[in-house]
């Protein structure tokens, strides 16, 4: 295929390499100019259906016909000429339709068509989203599911600890997307239309059209907002539905890519430890110079992505902070970067997690070496317990069991040896009637963990299964990774 992209100009790779179509489609000159000619459509027809003189149906179908047909170089020239981009487009779209000209944009403020489209594009990039995320939160239950009772050495302070199960860890990933996905449902709930509000929201002009009456122009709000998809309306704005709802829209997205992150580097670490991988295809190439590396570049372009979405919520938060009385324009090229951007970048990661937990290689044969060695220390508690019962002084056993725990830690930092705790314990009388052997069973010391497992399964995943079960039908989509 033809590369129509120039190759000496900067290309965004979130569009390039990393994000989907979908997404992309969503965040694209054609989407956002379509709307806002649906928009002024919508405008036109409502101001006719209440009433105002000016306004005839042929107009409006002309309108209608034309709404996808747009002339972007023609746009371009108008913006250069008028430095103004919504009037631009106005006069492009007035070209198109010329008998239907004068009624374009009847009462608007520019924020009609930026705000109101925006909002369209943040409630269908929140439903892409919640597609993916779904998608991620199946997969990595079913792997929760699979390996619900292999015992692994648990980590506190990345320093060995009780064991878990490779299942019960992966539900810890699990459970932060299960709470970010509740966090998109509340906002996408929550997310209302600025509808027609006026140049400083206070529908002043629209109030003049109608010659005062009140309830025309509120009904004109609520029917625009209803043409364009939309049950509720923010009830009061400046010329801006409030920036808070960007601001705690992209915390959503920042919340998402804390949680990649979170397990990325978890996975990163497994990965160093030989005890899991992430996919590797046959002809992939792990290192330019090191050719038996096998990297882990998807968990770690996913943490790469994930760091950069979570820098964008601050943009958010101090335009929303810096706004004065009814709007200022400090907020305008902010904004055309750091709401798509967040949500191209958050549909790569999303991806990318999918296709990491798709293919997640375990390895359990090392798994259980790196259990069994220190699954010593960890079983001295149920060793001392056992002498005690068997007639042994409890504060002499602990004493004894203490000296043989540092020896057998000098014999592996200081000698690179094995440690020999076990061997140690076995041949000191004071542990002669105890099976140690049957101490050192990790599945003694995993606790619930599979059970929790099967309760997150069952109580949590479940319900999301059958709610979203159409959204799963769907599956994942792949990129390049």
């Amino acid at each position: 295929m033809k590369n129509d992209r120039p190759q000496d100009q900067y290309q965004n790779p979130l569009i390039t390499r990393y994000a989907s179509k979908d997404m992309s489609g969503i965040w694209s000159a054609q989407k956002k100019h379509s709307t806002w000619r649906k928009l002024w459509v919508a405008l036109a027809e409502a101001e006719y259906e209440l009433g105002l003189p000016g306004i005839t149906p042929e107009q409006i179908a002309e309108l209608k016909g034309a709404v996808d047909d747009i002339d972007f170089e023609k746009a371009r020239d108008y913006e250069q000429k008028f430095r103004h981009d919504v009037m631009a487009h106005n006069h492009t779209f007035g070209d198109c339709c010329p008998s239907a000209r004068g009624i374009i944009h009847l009462g608007a403020t520019s924020c009609y068509v930026t705000d109101n489209s925006e909002l369209i594009q943040i409630r269908e990039s929140l439903q892409l989203v919640i597609v993916r995320l779904v998608s991620v939160i199946d997969q990595l239950a079913k792997f929760a599911e699979e390996y619900r009772d292999l015992p692994c050495l648990g980590f506190t302070h990345l320093q060995p600890a009780q064991p878990t199960t490779v299942g019960k860890r992966a539900t810890l990933w699990c459970y932060d997307l299960v709470l970010d996905l509740a966090e998109l449902e509340y906002r996408l709930e929550k997310l209302a239309f600025r509808g027609v509000k006026g140049t400083t929201g206070t529908q002043a002009t629209f109030l003049q059209l109608f010659n005062g009456d009140h309830q025309k122009v509120e009904a004109l709000d609520q029917l625009v907002s209803e043409k364009m998809g939309f049950t509720k309306r923010y009830v009061v704005t400046g010329q801006t539905y409030s920036r808070k709802v960007d601001a705690q829209v992209l915390a959503v997205l920042s919340g998402i890519s804390q949680s990649a992150h979170k397990a990325g580097t978890d996975i990163r670490i497994l990965q160093n430890r030989k005890e899991l991988e992430e996919p590797f295809e046959k002809n992939q190439i792990g290192s330019s110079a090191m050719a038996y590396k096998r990297n882990p570049m998807r968990s770690e372009r996913m943490c790469s992505l994930a760091r950069f979405t979570m820098s964008l919520s601050s943009n958010a938060d101090q335009t929303m902070a810096t706004q004065w009385m009814e709007r200022t324009l400090d907020d305008s090229a902010n904004r055309r970067l750091s709401l798509p951007l967040s949500f191209l970048s958050v549909d790569a990661i999303l991806i990318l997690y999918r296709n990491i937990t798709d293919g997640l290689v375990v390895y359990p044969k090392v798994i259980e070496k790196h259990l069994n060695e220190e699954l010593p220390f960890m079983a001295t508690e149920e060793i001392l317990m056992a002498a005690v019962q068997a007639g042994g002084d409890r504060q002499e056993l602990h004493e004894q069991i203490r000296v043989h725990s540092l020896e057998a830690a000098k014999q592996v930092k200081e000698k690179g040896l094995q440690n020999d705790l076990i061997d140690r314990l076995s041949n000191d009388p004071g542990f002669q009637n105890v099976d140690i052997n049957q101490a050192l069973d990790g599945k003694r010391y995993i606790g619930r963990s599979p059970e929790q497992v099967d309760q997150f399964i069952a109580e949590t995943i479940s319900p999301i299964r059958k709610k979203y079960s159409d959204a799963l039908k769907r599956g994942s989509e792949d990129v390049t990774v």
